[in-house]
């Protein structure tokens, strides 16, 4: 008998294929686009909300609008390492070659947002704490994961052997995976001048509704351009590595006619 969900000529496990890089280069094109149209509409909607619809806060003023642009930041700069330490584990557990690549795909969209937050929490600093920066347990263990961002970029890139780069890079990954809970929890670990979360699973969040709508709005579209980079850079990093190989001259040769 015929087992409806699983049709005949199509394995259960069918979408594995796309671990290898022929398969995942044309779906990360179809996949990209979408993801950041996504993007853009929900970063207009979610600035339009933090900068014209939400309140003004009772004690910061009209600065603390800096966190529709911060913690969306902060947020996704420690996600981004804890996925990239989870491509690099299932690379070394795999041996896969696309789980490398969407490691180091997803390095520089990550250290960009690790600087952002650096930057946008030193503006926010200097009218609330009277200084753009103190080494605080937070703001340290944030400038610290942008080095191991850094370190990690740079160090798949200076080795030339592939695999080599492949394995120290995700050595670095999983190592440095260690300093996220430490940024996350350090606010309540040491005595920090950096305030507690204002959102927690545990407990309703400690402001306003509409503040809360357009950060996470704000977190939810640099989430779909994280990803829509990270597909855009996987493809150019698979015609990087795959470029002797046939399928990519016939895929360049075709992207040539279609020009």
């Amino acid at each position: 008998m015929t087992n409806p969900d699983n049709p005949p000529g199509r394995s259960p496990t069918s979408w594995l294929r796309f671990a290898a890089p022929q398969q995942f280069y044309p779906l990360a094109g179809r996949l990209a686009p979408w993801f950041a149209c996504t993007a853009a509409v929900l970063t207009v909607v979610g600035l339009y909300i933090g900068f014209f619809v939400a309140p003004t806060d009772f004690q910061q003023g009209e600065v603390y609008r800096v966190i529709f642009i911060h913690v969306p930041a902060a947020w996704m700069s420690m996600f981004i390492y804890l996925v990239m330490a989870f491509w690099a584990a299932v690379g070394l557990v795999m041996n896969t070659r696309l789980s490398f690549i969407m490691s180091q795909a997803l390095a520089p969209t990550g250290a960009m947002f690790c600087f952002v937050a650096l930057w946008t929490g030193a503006l926010w600093g200097k009218p609330t704490w009277g200084t753009y920066w103190v080494w605080d347990a937070r703001l340290t263990s944030q400038l610290l994961l942008l080095f191991l961002y850094f370190g990690f970029i740079a160090l798949t890139r200076a080795i030339e052997d592939p695999r080599r780069a492949d394995r120290a890079g995700a050595i670095i990954a999983l190592v440095g995976a260690v300093n996220v809970p430490i940024i996350y929890f350090s606010v309540q670990w040491w005595n920090t001048l950096h305030q507690g979360a204002s959102v927690s699973l545990t407990k309703a969040p400690s402001m306003a509704s509409t503040m809360l709508a357009g950060m996470l709005l704000m977190s939810i579209a640099a989430w779909m351009y994280s990803i829509a980079v990270a597909l855009w850079r996987v493809r150019a990093l698979i015609l990087e590595r795959e470029r002797h190989t046939e399928w990519v001259g016939e895929v360049l040769e075709a992207e040539g006619r279609a020009r």
